[in-house]
């Protein structure tokens, strides 16, 4: 069996198992060709690397500050008298089995023989559908579904600390090094405290120092969120280790955390008290490492493993010898993959702390709102790699961080577009590891949702609907406007396909990706039926989220699906799957209805009748989809000017991860400036001080949809074409960009002025015919063969040109 730990055996035994499969990630991606994970990689432009604050946080949600390391994670507040890290470990979740309310994985408890087919046969008669309607008919109520739940928080009481912020509090989190600090002056002796989450050491770090020998003294001691927390808590203390140990209430899921102290100096002592409590006194300096799990595994039907007290003290022991040594082991990893790429849009950094820099953005048109800019896009990338490491869970829609035992929407996997949007800037932001934990846990769903498939639906294939949890609940709830999603397990597989695209790993593709492709795919080909209307293949029931009717054939789900089988098609011929297949996705792509329409008042219509309102401003844009995440809308095309009519109806407004949505829209319109101006929209009004981004509330997929956003308004491939600068804002007339990634295996370097690139660096990783597209290039572009760990570069001093074929 397998064991989850923060970030220590997760999901596997050891340090050995774990070693195994980040050097499979590696292997499997695509940037890990091109970058030495050995180095550290320069950290970017100082000042536009850190957050900073100049007073402790008050509010978890708008200012604390998170770290992670995929599994682990902390916010930190940097209170003066009780220092605050609130505490989570991905897999700690209630529901599931064990459940005291039952668990189904959301299949229907009663037997409903032909009901699909009755509600397809009255959208037939009628074409539309109230939500309300369907979902009597083919929703439940969830039972044991279950949420997210906080560890607790860390407290660190500190006596004789000042009573009041002295002015030279300073507390910050260096995104380049992925370490929290908190600095002050307090009766002329200087604190300092810093705090990291360590992938290679799967670990919560903590040191507090005083540059006044034997001036640290503390107590640590951990806290619940509330009594009916676990039906069974222990917190001890023994040799300087801390141990809270129990089980939750709702489904006797195991957990445990040690918090190991160590003190130096020649007076420090580090006493465990009765209470479960740590006190240091005397010390120079004073450290300790956290490590948690629970016994929660990815494996179907039952979702345990082992007890985690073996793998937790087995992290804590690991983790001893020097604090420079974890700090040094943790910077390094981290910087091997932060440091691949730097964003540099001539921007000014003004000595003011992030939330006075937040407030004072004018939309982008100074140096120092370009400051704020490159920080956010920035930082979306730190938060994705403290949030999505090898070896856990992938990130939730709060990432890692919740403070709560009834979290949002459970701090669970929406997959009407949530979690897929969490992963939009990996491959091309140069995070491709980061994928990993998406991998398999898209994998773990297969097992249920062939279950849901075949008792729902009757076919084969897999099937997982709007939102799902680490228990594999791949059926529907009782919500009517978000209930019904069968869609969601294609649009999961597009991901997996773009590792292969960026990356090129036939092996990946082969046992990774293309078995999970083709099961989705057949789920469609049993599925799609006959349009009376017009006898083309469509979805139906249909439902574009979270707006609107039930119909057949939305245009969101046609173009879903045209997706799935587009791509399906293309690995099956890469890998040589069997002809029988291939042919009878032909011909379902043929019969298909493409989900795209040109409407009355010349948008891109989201229903296949003509029911577009033009006073609609409706958060959801999904009848967009083929323009982006998709790739069926190209530039110049009819279809991209009636989306960008569409787009221009819904306007400007929406929550953070709408308007997150909306850069990507507009940046593959080719309208950078409008790109730009939902970027200062999103920074304006749904984004909080600690830069989080807030749907309301706070909602970790408008900070990975903005960067990805930033992306696409710099380098674009999606049509096999790396395209340079191609919705350049006017915003950022001179600048430069560092490793971006492009699908073909390209690693691309750009400078630009005056709004035109000057140079153009390209490092292939992959031998294979490239096309470059770039104003730079004479004729405006260049088709060459690219060979592997070459770089060609176009624009100032030219030392390699394209070898042409």
């Amino acid at each position: 069996m397998r064991t989850a730990v923060g970030g220590t055996a997760a999901f596997a035994l050891g340090s050995e198992a774990l070693a195994a499969t980040e050097a499979a990630a590696a292997n499997a991606s695509d940037a890990a060709d091109t970058s030495d994970v050995s180095a550290v990689a320069p950290p970017p432009t100082p000042g536009l690397s850190s957050l900073w604050y100049t007073a402790p946080a008050d509010d978890w949600e708008r200012e604390a500050l998170p770290i992670g390391n995929g599994a682990l994670g902390a916010t930190v507040f940097g209170t003066l008298a009780s220092e605050r890290l609130q505490l989570n470990e991905k897999t700690l979740w209630t529901g599931g089995p064990g459940s005291v309310q039952g668990y189904d994985h959301g299949n229907w408890r009663d037997a409903r023989p032909g009901a699909i087919t009755a509600v397809q046969d009255r959208i037939d008669a009628g074409t539309r559908l109230d939500p309300e309607a369907v979902a009597d008919e083919l929703g439940q109520p969830k039972s044991g579904y279950g949420a997210h739940q906080t560890f607790g928080d860390l407290h660190i009481d500190v006596p004789d600390a000042p009573a009041t912020t002295p002015d030279t509090y300073r507390r910050a989190l260096d995104i380049a090094d992925a370490v929290a600090t908190v600095a002050y002056t307090h009766e002329q002796v200087r604190h300092r405290r810093e705090f990291f989450a360590s992938h290679p050491d799967g670990v919560i770090v903590g040191r507090l120092s005083a540059d006044r020998p034997g001036g640290v003294a503390f107590t640590l001691r951990h806290t619940s969120p509330r009594d009916d927390f676990t039906a069974t808590a222990v917190t001890t203390a023994a040799g300087g280790r801390l141990t809270v140990r129990g089980a939750l209430a709702d489904n006797g899921l195991r957990f445990e955390a040690q918090i190991h102290v160590r003190a130096n100096g020649r007076s420090a002592t580090v006493t465990a008290d009765s209470d479960g409590t740590l006190t240091v006194t005397d010390a120079d300096s004073a450290w300790f490492v956290l490590a948690a799990g629970t016994d929660y595994a990815d494996t179907y039907p039952d979702y345990r493993g082992e007890d985690p007290h073996a793998a937790v003290t087995r992290a804590i022991d690991r983790a001893g010898g020097r604090y420079e040594s974890l700090r040094d082991r943790h910077v390094r990893d981290h910087r091997a993959l932060f440091g691949r790429v730097a964003l540099d849009v001539r921007a000014e950094v003004p000595d003011v702390p992030t939330d006075q820099l937040l407030a004072d953005y004018t939309g982008g048109t100074t140096a120092t709102d370009r400051a704020l800019e490159a920080l956010y896009f920035q930082y979306g990338r730190y938060l994705l790699i403290a949030s999505s490491r090898p070896g856990s869970l992938p990130a939730n829609l709060q990432g890692l961080w919740n403070n709560s035992t009834s979290p949002p929407w459970s701090a669970d996997y929406h997959v009407n577009i949530n979690l897929q949007m969490n992963y939009w800037p990996a491959e091309a932001a140069n995070l491709a590891e980061t994928t990993a934990p998406y991998d398999r846990f898209v994998e773990a769903l297969r097992a249920p949702g062939r279950r849901t498939a075949k008792e729902m639906f009757g076919s084969r294939g897999w099937v997982v609907h709007n939102e799902t949890n680490p228990y594999g609940f791949t059926g529907v709830h009782d919500w009517a406007t978000a209930f019904w999603f069968p869609e969601a397990a294609a649009w999961l597989t597009q991901q997996l396909y773009e590792h292969y695209r960026f990356g090129g790993s036939v092996d990946h593709l082969r046992s990774t990706a293309y078995p999970v492709m083709k099961e989705a795919a057949e789920f469609w080909l049993d599925n799609l039926r006959t349009d009376p209307r017009d006898g083309t293949l469509v979805v139906t029931p249909s439902y574009s989220p979270e707006h609107g009717d039930f119909t057949a054939g939305a245009a969101m789900s046609q173009q879903i699906v045209h997706d799935l089988l587009t791509n399906t098609l293309e690995a099956a011929r890469t890998l040589g799957d069997s002809p029988a297949f291939r042919a009878e996705l032909e011909k379902t792509l043929v019969g298909l209805d493409p989900g795209l329409r040109i409407g009355s008042w010349g948008q891109l219509q989201e229903w296949k009748a003509d029911l577009d309102d033009p006073k609609d401003d409706h958060r959801h844009v999904s009848h967009l989809y083929a323009l982006h995440p998709g790739r069926q809308i190209e530039p110049g095309s009819a279809w991209a000017d009636a989306a960008k009519v569409s787009l221009t109806a819904r306007g400007d407004g929406g929550t953070g991860w709408s308007k997150a949505w909306k850069i990507n829209f507009w940046a593959r319109l080719r309208d950078g400036d409008h790109a730009h101006r939902m970027l200062a929209e999103q920074l304006k009004s749904s984004t909080l001080p600690n830069l989080w981004d807030t749907h309301p509330p706070f909602q970790i997929d408008g900070n990975f949809g903005a960067t990805s956003g930033i992306v696409e308004m710099l380098l674009q491939s999606q049509y096999d074409v790396v395209e340079v600068l191609p919705a350049l804002p006017a915003a950022w007339p001179d600048g430069s960009v560092r490793g971006l990634r492009a699908r073909g295996g390209a690693t691309v370097d750009i400078e630009w002025a005056d709004g035109r690139a000057t140079r153009l660096a390209l490092t292939a990783s992959r031998t294979r015919r490239l096309t470059v597209r770039s104003d730079l290039l004479p004729g405006g572009g260049s088709t060459f063969k690219a060979i592997a760990g070459r770089t060609y570069i176009w624009g100032e001093q030219p030392d390699r040109t394209p070898d042409r074929t």
